[in-house]
């Protein structure tokens, strides 16, 4: 991609996600799409864990296995290149806030990227503060992405109107919490054609937009992580 404009340069290529995920399992399918693009240079990696200084710290999303594994040392010796990995809220958040709904804002920024779970990205003038998890606090005595997140809509089969009041709960928490001056929502739920159904009934003190990058803001960030990290002079993942 190119990290100027946030534009993807080739067509996204999907592999389904290894069940189990596991380290190795994750390590081939990431091999596979490195392949796949002909790619030889260092590659950003969107993940869904919190990932401090390389290294799995949470595992809701993934198989238990990967708790404590340096992925970014793993990855980079699978592919030959460094590989540099950041929480998949995260990443999205970057590219929101360079290219997307987020950009020119300053203060307290919160990006929410909801789907099968909730991630959350927050930066703060722009800074970005690493590896919250605010999809896993306790709303309503329920772990929030369980009882919030778009897969929770489904599971349970509620309307649009009466999944928003369930995230207006969570909204309220969070917000309690944290007190964003911005809130992005992304992830799933900011395709155009769901974002309509319940976008009217959320309320916020924040001001609320709909993420704009859709589903290559985790690519974008990714790819701008790891050049972030390459201009601090790292190398390799190790530097």
């Amino acid at each position: 991609m190119d990290i100027t404009t946030g534009e993807l340069t080739a067509d996204r290529h999907r592999l389904r996600t290894p069940q189990p995920a596991t380290p190795k399992r994750i390590g081939k399918a990431v091999e596979k799409l490195v392949s796949y693009f002909e790619w030889d240079g260092p590659v950003g990696c969107a993940f869904p864990a919190r990932i401090k200084h390389g290294v799995v710290r949470t595992a809701s999303n993934i198989d238990k296995s990967c708790l404590g594994y340096d992925i970014e040392q793993g990855l980079s010796d699978r592919i030959g290149s460094p590989v540099f990995v950041v929480n998949d809220a995260d990443a999205a958040g970057i590219a929101e806030i360079t290219h997307g709904a987020a950009r020119h804002q300053k203060h307290l920024v919160l990006v929410l990227t909801v789907g099968t779970g909730i991630g959350s990205g927050l930066f703060l003038d722009g800074v970005l503060i690493p590896n919250t998890e605010f999809g896993h606090v306790r709303v309503r005595g329920r772990n929030g992405e369980r009882y919030a997140a778009d897969s929770a809509r489904k599971r349970d089969k509620l309307t649009w109107k009466k999944w928003a009041r369930r995230f207006q709960h969570y909204l309220d928490h969070i917000e309690f919490l944290v007190g964003p001056d911005v809130i992005i929502l992304g992830g799933g739920i900011s395709n155009p054609g769901k974002a309509s159904h319940y976008f009217d009934y959320l309320k916020s003190d924040a001001e609320m937009k709909i993420a704009e990058l859709g589903n290559r803001a985790g690519i974008v960030g990714a790819a701008m992580f790891a050049a972030s990290r390459l201009k601090d002079g790292a190398g390799s993942p190790r530097d």
